[in-house]
């Protein structure tokens, strides 16, 4: 495969509880581990915050573009995902993740058809398939 683009980050300090700028410096800012995970939580983010709010992004452009192949109008969409993170059967920790999206302004099946087609497009879900549990539904 030939990138297009190519974003860049480096991660430093204490990992989790550490800090992360892209190349770019457009982001630039601190982690904490989530309270839920034995950390400080607060008002900074992590890992799964920043790889939901990605693939949530990714993925609304991906419904939008099954829309234009299907050639549907979409008025009004959004894209929610969950990321969750917990222990493994292999002594490490996995990933899972519940997408939904909302599609106003369709039926049922063509909102499901668009949802299905998003996830084939989607480069975080040709990404993610086979490797994490990734639960599709709609709003």
């Amino acid at each position: 495969m030939e990138a297009l683009y190519t974003a860049s980050a480096t991660a430093t300090g204490d990992g989790r509880n550490g800090h992360v700028r892209s190349a770019d410096g457009v982001l630039d800012f601190d982690l904490a581990v989530p309270k839920e995970m034995g950390g400080p939580g607060g008002a900074l983010t992590n890992p799964e915050e920043l790889f939901a709010a990605g693939y949530a992004a990714c993925f609304h452009s991906a419904l939008k573009a099954a829309a234009r192949l299907k050639k549907v109008t979409l008025t009004d969409t959004a894209v929610t995902i969950d990321i969750g993170v917990g222990p493994n059967d292999k002594g490490g920790f996995q990933l899972k993740a519940t997408i939904e999206a909302e599609i106003s302004g369709v039926d049922e099946t063509t909102a499901h058809q668009l949802l299905e087609t998003a996830h084939q497009l989607c480069p975080y879900s040709n990404a993610t398939r086979g490797n994490i549990d990734v639960q599709l539904s709609l709003a």
